[in-house]
């Protein structure tokens, strides 16, 4: 730990005798702090299964083979991995604390994340940065930072700040911040637009990563986007995708999460010469997902199931990504790694037993060690509960007879089609209206048009969980539900609302910049499933998420149709039809 005013020389003493006192545990002269005696561990050099006592000292892992130690934990039996690594992640996803989060990843054997707060930061600018930072300091997971690039996604959106590369460059020099999210403005990059490019520029001016956001660009688009420096990309639905972007040098992170659930079709990937450049990631994670069936764990888990060697599989959720992120320290079981370990009973059921961070015991058959949350600056607390500006809303509002774009849903996709053109709500045909509320600035900017395949027969559902400038989206069979159903959002300061005749039935608060709430993850699960079954009731499709599919309907970066607060938009062409 570093101490303040410490001289030059002073630090690389105490470095130095750190360092000795290492070297003599390594070479058996000292106990180590913490011995895992009897230890089947995964070598992810050698792609094999060792066996030997791991010894750890000042939370490295300082040799394996016969050690003793102040604490000694027979794993007999067991599978030691390195710990687990989500490659990418938003944490507001969670719709909870970070703190939080680390309470419901840390059982799954995830000891690192890296996050990319675009969420947050859409509505709050760069004060969102700073309290992100800030409410992940001192977690018992090491939560690591990619800067979001696209604030808003594209032009035609309108969010809470609007951040070029001078925004977010001093953020660069933190410890905890690895490079520029993934560059979802694809269409700028492969035009050469000068403030796109200009975040790229200044990112690799730091020596930082560039991850991507591409889905299905080909050919010489492709080669734009890959010779612009990014180096990543996360949107691969298909094997040809997939390929493509390999074979022009990107890494592939295989994302499995909420939402978007892309490993079965990319399995093939986790095979010799590819999976090397693969790593994991879960995208979004909603409580629901976290609490029932885990976090990269899981995804491992379902690789086993396809076929996948399993030392493969653990390999791709530790020491590829943490190769990729430049994390030298982690993602291996060997001297001089970060003793952080998830310890499992077998590959077959894959639970896991123990979770160390640092050569600490964090969490023991799921129960979590209590930890203190962050500390976090009164400013930026209060700037985060504060952060709807929006007019009451009345019917009117929402009452427009002209043709609109109908946006069509995609079973089980992200993706929307294009629909044609509706003047009404048609529920026989299942056209319901849907609109977009600008919430940061009471600029009173009302995107209008329509959605097919909802199912919603009666009421209206909002949510201020609309990606990814967050402003207020809600979908309905009349206007009046609507404006009850947005004007409840704004009430509470953000969440979820259901509405009916105009009585609010339930939803969940997200009083945290309207995306994330104080209660806990059991909690806010509990309430959001709740609300889902109010909206199936109400004819939403049980085949879909109402509120995440919702959510996804204002993203102006994923094809085809997209609605903001200025009307439905061709994402392709970047205008509005």
């Amino acid at each position: 730990m570093a101490v303040q005013n410490e001289t030059y020389a002073a630090r690389i003493q105490r470095k130095l005798m750190k360092k000795q006192h290492l070297v003599d545990v390594a070479a058996g002269r000292k106990r180590a702090d913490l011995v895992l005696k009897n230890a089947t561990y995964i070598n992810v050099f050698s792609n094999e299964l060792c066996k030997g006592d791991i010894a750890v000292a000042k939370g490295q892992i300082v040799g394996m083979g016969s050690y003793e130690g102040e604490t000694e934990v027979d794993v007999t039996g067991k599978i030691v991995c390195p710990g687990f690594v989500d490659a990418h992640i938003h944490l507001e996803s969670s719709l909870v604390s970070p703190k939080e989060f680390a309470r419901a990843v840390l059982p799954h054997g995830t000891t690192t994340v890296i996050t990319d707060p675009h969420e947050i930061t859409n509505v709050m600018g760069t004060d969102g940065i700073d309290y992100m930072l800030q409410a992940t300091e001192g977690l018992p997971i090491d939560v690591r930072f990619m800067l979001p690039s696209c604030v808003p996604a594209t032009p035609l959106d309108e969010s809470g700040a609007n951040l070029d590369y001078r925004a977010i460059d001093s953020f660069y020099e933190h410890g905890r911040v690895q490079g520029l999210a993934e560059m979802m403005n694809f269409v700028g990059v492969i035009n050469g637009d000068a403030e796109v490019i200009s975040k790229i520029v200044a990112a690799q001016a730091h020596h930082k990563k560039i991850d991507g956001h591409a889905p299905g660009i080909r050919g010489k688009d492709l080669a734009a986007y890959v010779a612009a420096g990014v180096y990543s990309d996360h949107e691969c639905s298909d094997m040809e995708d997939a390929m493509a972007k390999l074979r022009n040098g990107q890494f592939i992170m295989i994302r499995d999460g909420t939402a978007a659930k892309n490993l079965e079709a990319l399995v093939d990937l986790l095979k010799q010469p590819y999976y090397d450049r693969c790593m994991f990631c879960t995208d979004d994670k909603h409580p629901i997902d976290l609490l029932e069936k885990g976090h990269i764990d899981y995804i491992i888990k379902k690789a086993i199931s396809y076929g996948v060697d399993p030392i493969v599989a653990v390999k791709t959720a530790c020491h590829n990504p943490a190769r990729y992120f430049a994390l030298n320290n982690r993602g291996a079981i060997a001297p001089g790694y970060l003793a952080d370990f998830a310890v499992i009973d077998n590959f077959e059921n894959f639970n896991v037993e123990l979770v160390y961070k640092k050569g600490v015991l964090t969490c023991k058959n799921g129960e979590v060690q209590d930890f203190p949350a962050p500390e976090i600056d009164d400013y930026l607390v209060k700037r985060a509960h504060d952060t709807f500006h929006v007019a009451h809303l009345s019917a009117e509002d929402f009452k427009d007879e002209r043709p609109r774009g109908v946006i069509g849903l995609v079973p089980g996709e992200i993706v929307s089609t294009d629909n044609g053109y509706a003047s009404g709500v048609d529920i026989e045909k299942d056209i319901l209206k849907i609109a977009v509320i600008e919430r940061h600035k009471n600029t009173h900017h009302i995107g209008l048009g329509y959605l097919q395949g909802y199912g919603l027969k009666r009421g209206a559902v909002a949510t201020s969980i609309s990606h990814d400038s967050h402003n207020i989206i809600v979908v309905g069979t009349n206007e009046a539900d609507m404006a009850c159903a947005a004007n409840a959002i704004v009430e509470h300061h953000g969440g979820i609302a259901i509405v009916e005749d105009g009585k609010l039935l339930g939803g969940v608060v997200l009083e945290i910049a309207g995306i994330m709430s104080e209660e806990s993850l059991v909690t806010v699960n509990e309430k959001l499933e709740h609300a889902k079954e109010l909206a199936s009731e109400m004819g939403v499709s049980r085949g879909i998420d109402p509120f995440m599919t919702l959510s996804f309907m204002s993203l102006p970066v994923i094809p085809t149709l997209r609605l903001t607060t200025r009307g439905v938009i061709d994402v392709i062409k970047q205008q509005y039809i």
